[in-house]
């Protein structure tokens, strides 16, 4: 054996692990290390993260501690390309080295876009971007929640609009709109409004806004993230999301119930113009109250017509008058003989009514009564012993009949409203009001008699013109023959040999 190496100072596996150990982040220390996720199955029941980075030639084992995990902005995922800053250190227990990792990052807009497409494609499977599931935003919300920061351009944007169209009663949700924990704080504000009770100190908004002004991908990639869009489709309340220019597209956008273009487009979907529903509000009472005024003149009009065609109150009277005043006269004299006869046939009766015969009356009726009593009692047990069976059977085919009967009246009821129906719309298609609706008029004269020829109109008649939506008067200037055409009839074939001279019967 070489003397050099026999001098060689013996050391233990555990000595030696902790010298390379100590030799490896001494020489490296922080490092920025750009590869692939490779072996990434979820957190560990313990909270780390371990997976593998590689690339075409090489591979190093990577873990991220619980506590950085959950600070962490971006998630780690399978495949996923990424540049990772962390610690190069050793695991004795298998002779490796590996990188402990404190920040993670795409590497790169492609690899965000790949992860935001991957995202949008997991996310549209599950069916959050269904059009069916979207609301629809109320057309006059009395409280609308901004989730927005309290400090940017945003929020003035959306309270300067909402000031100008309608002003409506603001809660402001102030959350980050970029940065770490920033998607959290965001799907918390979207889930904190949804949590308010109705009617409680807070008002509940009847609409969200969830707003950001414009940047890059990176800045915008919290509302990408799949906490914030859950919280967005899960939303009861009706969310409009409002995220960048209208060039930016995040994922938000699409869970949402409707989309801004931006935050000011955003307040102009959320509230009407005010001064437009005043004008729109004034004309509909102007017509109605023209409407009604015609309709009180029409109404008046036909009372004084129907008036003067009622008889006079004094006529009506003047016969039932004479009948009252001649019962008057005859109503003494009926009520004292009436009286007198009464008076009579009491004291006849009175004269047979002695206390022995009503003793003796009253105990023959008591005889009855108790016979009647005993043979009501034995007939009342026979009753139920034998006709309880029947009573039964009778009360089941009563019910049956009761419920045939019912069926019986609603199918009655059914044909009677189908037929009611059919009647109303051939009444419809028969009525002249139909005619006036596709451009004709309705002429009468001053008695409000159709006018069919022009022969019954004289100069000078005054005439009533009845179009679909009202009347109109006219006066008759003259008149002017026209010529009418004959109205154009159809000819039918006669049967038999009646027909075409030239064409020859099948019949002989």
């Amino acid at each position: 054996m070489n003397e050099s190496r026999a001098n060689i100072a013996e050391l233990t596996v555990s000595e030696l692990s902790a010298s390379l150990k100590r030799t490896v982040e001494d020489a490296y220390g922080y490092v920025r290390v750009r590869g692939e996720i490779s072996g990434y199955k979820g957190p560990h029941s313990s909270g780390h993260c371990y997976f593998a980075l590689k690339d075409q030639t090489a591979k190093i084992d990577g873990v991220i501690w619980k506590g950085v995990f959950g600070r962490m902005r971006m998630k780690p995922e399978e495949g996923m390309e990424v540049i990772v800053t962390g610690k190069l250190t050793t695991y004795p227990n298998r002779s490796s080295y590996q990188i402990v990792v404190e920040t993670l990052e795409p590497a790169g807009l492609g690899a965000l876009m790949a992860l935001l497409e991957e995202r949008r494609r997991k996310l549209t499977a599950e069916g959050l971007f269904d059009e069916a599931r979207k609301q629809l935003l109320p057309f006059l919300p009395e409280v609308i929640g901004v989730v927005t920061s309290p400090t940017g351009a945003v929020i003035r944007d959306i309270l300067h609009r909402l000031a100008d169209r309608f002003p409506r009663h603001v809660i402001v949700w102030p959350v980050k709109v970029q940065g770490d924990g920033s998607a959290e704080q965001i799907a918390a504000a979207i889930r904190g409004f949804n949590a308010l009770p109705e009617g409680g100190r807070i008002r509940r908004p009847d609409l969200i806004i969830v707003a950001r002004g414009g940047g890059s991908l990176e800045d915008l990639w919290s509302f990408n993230e799949e906490i914030v869009v859950r919280a967005a489709a899960e939303s009861m309340i009706p969310l409009i999301s409002a995220v960048g220019h209208e060039t930016d597209v995040t994922l938000i956008d699409f869970a949402s119930d409707k989309r801004a273009p931006t935050p000011t487009a955003a307040a102009e979907m959320a509230v009407p113009v005010r001064a437009d529903l005043i004008a729109e509000l004034m004309s509909k009472a102007r017509r109605a109250l023209a409407c009604w005024q015609r309709s009180q003149d029409h109404r008046r009009t036909e009372l004084r017509a129907a008036s003067r065609a009622l008889p006079n109150a004094e006529e009506l009277l003047a016969i039932p008058r004479q009948r009252l005043d001649g019962c008057a006269e005859r109503l003494p004299r009926a009520l004292r003989a009436n009286a007198q006869i009464h008076h009579t046939q009491f004291s006849r009766v009175a004269g047979r009514l002695a206390p022995q015969l009503l003793r003796g009356t009253v105990e023959r009726r008591r005889l009855r009564l108790d016979a009647c009593t005993h043979r009501l009692g034995t007939a009342l047990k026979t009753y139920r012993l034998t006709h309880l069976t029947r009573i039964e059977r009778a009360r089941d085919r009563v019910t049956a009949f009761a419920e045939r009967a019912e069926r019986a009246a609603w199918t009655a009821l059914e044909n009677r409203a189908s037929r009611l129906d059919r009647a109303g719309q051939l009444l419809a298609a028969f009525s002249y009001r139909g005619v006036l609706s596709r451009g004709f008029a309705l002429v009468r004269d001053d008695a409000d008699r159709p006018l069919r020829s022009t022969a019954s109109v004289q100069p000078g008649m005054k005439l009533s013109i009845e179009f679909s939506d009202g009347r109109v008067g006219a006066s008759a200037e003259g008149s002017t023959p026209i010529t009418a055409s004959p109205p154009f009839s159809i000819r039918r074939r006669r049967r038999g040999g009646g027909g075409d001279p030239g064409q020859g019967s099948l019949f002989g």
